[in-house]
């Protein structure tokens, strides 16, 4: 109410002056003026809903263009939450009067009934309801049947209290925050936002992966291939002079070859395994907890398959998290969910290690949740100091 008493003051001084000075030039800076305190008020106001009734209104104001000062404030006149703001303010003051009138009543009545017999062992209780009615304790035992009536007088005010602050805050959503139609776009151009971030870290960790890929081609595979074929050489050279050491050459280039299709072999389960596109993401995933040094114990609870895309993500997740346990967590053991609701695959790695695990930029966590960015999924990671730590992957897909 005194928030709204202040409103009430200003406007009615700021838009009387406004206007009566306009005949000369002094009453158009006022104005000026009185829009934008009238827009900063509503910045302040939505912060008084937010921590009062814990009502998020968003900010209905349409950017400002660019340009000189006076482009800006046409665009502030012509933005019709600039009314809806004076409106909002215009009428604060009566209905906080009127709430302040009703919560003033009933909790007194109501706690002065309520502790009526207390009250009685100091003073004379005395209410005057109006006309003849009037309410007199003097001694403790004469109040106590006031007693019930108080507590459901307070009753009856917690319940009146809360309506008064949910209609208030509605009615604050209305002149303080967007349009059906502002909203929607204000939800869309969020949308937006965020598919453009996940589709550019999706970028981000593509690239990462090519030159994860490049360089393990370069240092392992490529340079096995290389020593194979200059082993051959070698042996060829050989061949006629010194046959015994051609043979050796030829073994050793054998040997070379079968280890550089083991490496690529790797390689190739590390873009994506054979096992995940035979059989599904149970056994691929009992795979990974088979090699894990801890014990994990694997649930997957999904009724048909996902897609690929999915699976894999799904797979990748888990298997960089058993990592992680390996390395840091300091673990006994682990667990591992997959689950379906409705149109999510929920995935869910636990242990019960050491904790704080932090998803930092460039890391492995945070390269998890980009690769759950590239299909719109969500990475949470709940670590604190001392464990368990549980990474919860919620991943969109449609079967």
């Amino acid at each position: 109410m005194g928030l709204g008493l202040a409103w009430f003051v200003f406007l009615t001084v700021g838009i009387s002056l406004s206007v009566g000075l306009m005949i000369i030039w002094v009453g158009f800076p006022l104005a000026a003026l009185l829009i934008t305190i009238v827009r900063a008020g509503t910045v302040l106001e939505r912060a008084v809903m937010r921590a009062a009734f814990g009502a998020k209104i968003q900010d209905p104001f349409r950017p400002l263009p660019e340009g000189h000062l006076f482009r800006k404030l046409r665009a502030l006149v012509v933005d019709p939450a600039m009314w809806k703001g004076l409106g909002y303010f215009a009428v604060l003051f009566p209905i906080t009067l009127i709430e302040f009138v009703i919560s003033t009543a009933l909790w007194f009545v109501g706690g002065v009934l309520l502790i009526a017999p207390v009250l009685a062992l100091f003073t004379r209780v005395t209410m005057d309801f109006g006309g003849d009615t009037r309410l007199i304790v003097d001694q403790p035992l004469e109040g106590i049947p006031f007693t019930p009536v108080g507590a459901a007088v307070v009753l009856a005010a917690l319940y009146v209290t809360r309506v008064m602050g949910t209609t208030h805050a509605t009615l604050a959503g209305l002149l303080l925050g967007p349009g059906a139609g502002q909203a929607e776009n204000q939800v869309l151009r969020a949308r937006a936002d965020h598919l453009q971030a996940s589709r550019a870290r999706g970028v981000d960790a593509a690239e990462s992966e090519r030159r994860r890929i490049e360089r393990d081609l370069h240092d392992g595979a490529q340079q096995r291939l290389l020593a194979v074929a200059m082993d051959i050489g070698r042996a060829r050279a050989k061949l006629d002079e010194d046959p015994v050491g051609a043979r050796a050459l030829i073994e050793q280039a054998h040997a070379g070859t079968k280890e550089a299709i083991s490496e690529l072999r790797d390689l190739a389960r590390g873009i994506y395994p054979a096992i995940l596109t035979d059989r599904g993401l149970d056994p691929a995933l009992s795979g990974l907890a088979a090699r894990a040094p801890v014990p994990v114990e694997v649930e997957v609870d999904l009724p048909d398959r996902p897609p690929a895309a999915v699976e894999s993500i799904a797979y990748f997740i888990v298997a960089e998290s058993l990592a992680n346990i390996a390395k840091y967590a300091r673990a006994t053991r682990a667990s591992i969910k997959v689950s379906r609701d409705d149109h999510w695959v929920i995935v869910e790695i636990s242990d019960n290690g050491v904790g704080g695990a932090m998803a930092r930029r460039g890391g492995g966590l945070a390269g998890l949740a980009d690769r759950a960015a590239t299909i719109d999924g969500i990475l949470t990671v709940n670590s604190p100091p001392g464990g368990p730590t549980v990474i919860r992957a919620d991943l969109p897909c449609t079967w």
